[in-house]
């Protein structure tokens, strides 16, 4: 084992088998060749290679055809898979008929094949992460509904504040994640770019053909990719940004999955993760029901934000072609994209079999004694005494309702400063009631679940 996503039995933890397949050797290997295959049909098709010598090398471009072991020792040698992968391509299309293999990466660079394919990987991993997203919303958007009125207390530096509902806390997970929809709709047409410049990115090696931008046209056609508007070999802002995101996901991902944790405490016990037999078991604490999916949750996120940080070094590159910047990409891109992928799995499955306590929210809302409602209480009795003395006086009998562990109710009742306000005791019941100091929460989370209502 080198990395967690690696090893066999944290795989499924770490990683995701959909995304691991797509950071492969395998699927990049094909994507190398995927693009030398389009460019072959892209120039025969302007007249550039004959077409006998595209439609072979059309055919060869199989990654089964490719010598898994070769390509691994030349790499090694030679320092780049993509040379490798060509030589084995021009070698099986000369076997076909001699010489017409070497029609094959006719114009291109390394630099334009290795782009190429990571922005091939990346577009399917967008595609795994917005099929994520479109079901973590579809997930929270049915919660928040449920549970628009659900009072529970809002914390604030750990202490309970005022109550909310549940439903408000889950609409606001909700816009979050709908936030990052936006965000990677927004960032696609400017990452699925192909990359086709030749040595410095110029195509000098074409230009003499004079349908040089047309080919670049009709290989990003073939690729379905779009085009640049000019070449980016060392213009690395597309990865970084679509990695920033992925920081950015993962990052609401561990603030969800931090508040679970908080939440399944045994002195809170309002959430937990989905049960089932022996998950979160202690190996020596038989009562113990630790949460596990927000600790990996968490864990991941936090990686992903260092990797990702990597990128802005690989943005730092010499000139029109970089002497090591760009390996950065290579080392974090797998991990950033395999961890992004199973955060946001274990975020749909806690998501899809939460169990919800209503009535463990309504029990912690009265461990104050009342004290979660002082600021309706100060607003309301503010009108007839002052916010300030309304405020300085509550201070001091939630002081008294915690050190007497008696209501806080009961105390405004028999305070002088509050009987000569001529309030009665129903209207004090009724302001100390959390329920009727949600404020605007469950129409806020109507507003987000139903925005077209």
């Amino acid at each position: 084992m080198s990395t967690v996503t690696d090893s066999s039995v944290f795989r499924d933890i770490f990683s995701s088998s959909a995304s691991s397949v797509i950071w492969s050797d395998k699927t990049r290997t094909s994507y190398y060749l995927r693009f030398e295959s389009a460019l072959a049909t892209a120039q025969a098709r302007f007249g550039i290679i004959p077409r006998k010598s595209a439609s072979a090398i059309a055919q060869k471009c199989d990654v089964d055809l490719i010598d898994m072991e070769e390509l691994k020792k030349e790499t090694r040698k030679i320092g780049y898979p993509v040379l490798p992968v060509v030589k084995q391509l021009v070698r099986l299309v000369n076997e076909v008929e001699p010489g017409l293999g070497e029609w094959a990466h006719w114009g291109a660079t390394t630099q334009d094949v290795t782009d190429t394919a990571t922005v091939l990987q990346l577009r399917d991993t967008c595609d795994l992460v917005a099929k994520s997203l479109e079901n973590i919303t579809c997930v929270l958007r049915k919660l928040a509904r449920a549970h628009a009125s659900t009072p529970m207390a809002a914390r604030s530096n750990l202490q309970q504040a005022v109550p909310i509902s549940f439903g408000f806390k889950l609409a606001r997970l909700l816009a979050t994640f709908e936030r990052h929809e936006t965000r990677l709709s927004e960032i696609l047409p400017r990452l699925l770019v192909v990359e086709f410049g030749g040595a410095a990115g110029t195509l000098a090696t074409i230009s003499d053909t004079g349908v040089a931008l047309q080919v670049q046209e009709e290989l990003a056609k073939e690729l379905g990719l779009n085009v640049p508007e000019i070449a980016w070999h060392t213009e690395r802002d597309r990865i970084t940004e679509v990695g920033s995101f992925f920081a950015m996901v993962t990052g609401t991902c561990a603030k969800f999955a931090f508040d679970v944790k908080l939440l399944m405490q045994t002195e809170v016990g309002e959430v937990f993760e989905p049960y089932y037999p022996h998950r979160g078991s202690s190996s020596t604490m038989p009562q113990k029901r630790n949460p596990i999916s927000s600790v990996y949750i968490t864990a991941m996120s936090s990686t992903v934000k260092q990797l990702s940080a990597a990128l802005f070094d690989a943005m730092v590159e010499d000139h029109e072609r970089s002497t090591g910047p760009w390996e950065i990409e290579w080392i974090v891109l797998p991990q950033i994209c395999t961890m992004t992928h199973a955060i946001l799995t274990h975020t749909q499955e806690i998501l899809t079999g939460l169990e919800i306590h209503p009535e463990a929210m309504k029990k912690n809302l009265k461990k104050t004694q009342g004290a979660v409602t002082s600021e309706a209480v100060m607003m309301q009795l503010g009108k007839l005494i002052g916010r300030q003395v309304a405020h300085d006086l509550i201070y001091d009998l939630c002081r008294k309702a915690a050190q007497e562990d008696r209501p806080l109710v009961d105390l405004l009742s028999e305070n002088e400063l509050v009987l000569n306000s001529g309030v009665t005791r129903n209207e004090l019941e009724s302001w100390c009631d959390p329920a009727n100091y949600m404020g605007l929460s469950k129409e806020m989370t109507i507003r987000v679940t139903n925005p077209d209502n």
